[in-house]
């Protein structure tokens, strides 16, 4: 998929990751849809698209690709950022913790990926697709914590684990249609998430790193969903972006 004139949706486009994302998109010559809880910052025009739209809803996730349609006609590339952290423990002293908590965090990072892929998939489908070509790509965000979840990280760890077990069905279902999916699994990145930790708890995120020995920077991030975007042998997969990290019990 050649990014410079393809239309990109991105989600959690205010700050961190997706932030990083859609501006390499947008100066690699993509028309960009930015999507977020608020609006991120730009004005509309010919090439950005600010949306505001909750990842939980379906309907808000649907209203903000029609808009993208609206205003650009189609989509071809989605990169899926959206998403919170959520840490409890199971039990505490004053007993079991609330479902509520724990639902709050599926709802977000694993029904607002499955909201995101399905509303992709469908605008994608009807894409033309010239010679057999593709037709869209999508890359959806997991972490690290899928695979080695600390203490305190059930559901983050659990819901992140549901994006990397959809990554494979979803890109064989939607084969058929020349549309990829991927996922990038990240380890500890200078986001909000992260950097707003104390300074020791930051050291300890990156005491496991092998090299190098630093949290990831956003646009690192970025340039690997761009590799993913362009190159057509990437598929069904999911790719750990960690430095080598493996994240210890707490």
């Amino acid at each position: 998929m050649q990014i410079s004139g393809a239309v990109a949706v991105v989600t959690g486009a205010a700050a961190g990751l997706g932030q990083a994302t859609a501006q390499m998109l947008s100066q690699r010559g993509a028309r960009v849809a930015a999507v977020d809880l608020a609006a991120p910052p730009g004005t509309p025009s010919t090439t950005w698209l600010p949306l505001a739209a909750n990842i939980s809803s379906a309907a808000d996730v649907d209203s903000a690709f029609d808009a993208t349609v609206r205003s650009f006609g189609r989509v071809d590339i989605v990169v899926h950022c959206a998403g919170i952290a959520g840490g409890f423990r199971l039990i505490g002293k004053d007993g079991p913790v609330d479902p509520d908590r724990f639902r709050a965090v599926i709802d977000v990072n694993l029904l607002g990926t499955f909201h995101v892929l399905r509303a992709a998939a469908w605008q994608m489908s009807m894409n033309q697709r010239p010679n057999g070509g593709e037709s869209g790509v999508i890359v959806t965000t997991a972490s690290i914590a899928a695979y080695e979840g600390q203490q305190g990280q059930l559901a983050y760890a659990a819901s992140k684990a549901g994006v990397i077990g959809m990554t494979l069905p979803a890109a064989r279902e939607l084969a058929k249609y020349g549309i990829r999916c991927a996922t990038i699994a990240p380890g500890a990145f200078e986001t909000t998430l992260t950097t707003d930790l104390p300074d020791a708890l930051q050291q300890q995120l990156t005491s496991s790193v092998a090299y190098p020995p630093r949290l990831g920077k956003p646009a690192e991030f970025a340039e690997l969903a761009c590799a993913i975007i362009t190159n057509e042998m990437l598929n069904g997969e999911v790719i750990r972006l960690d430095a080598g990290a493996r994240l210890s019990k707490r």
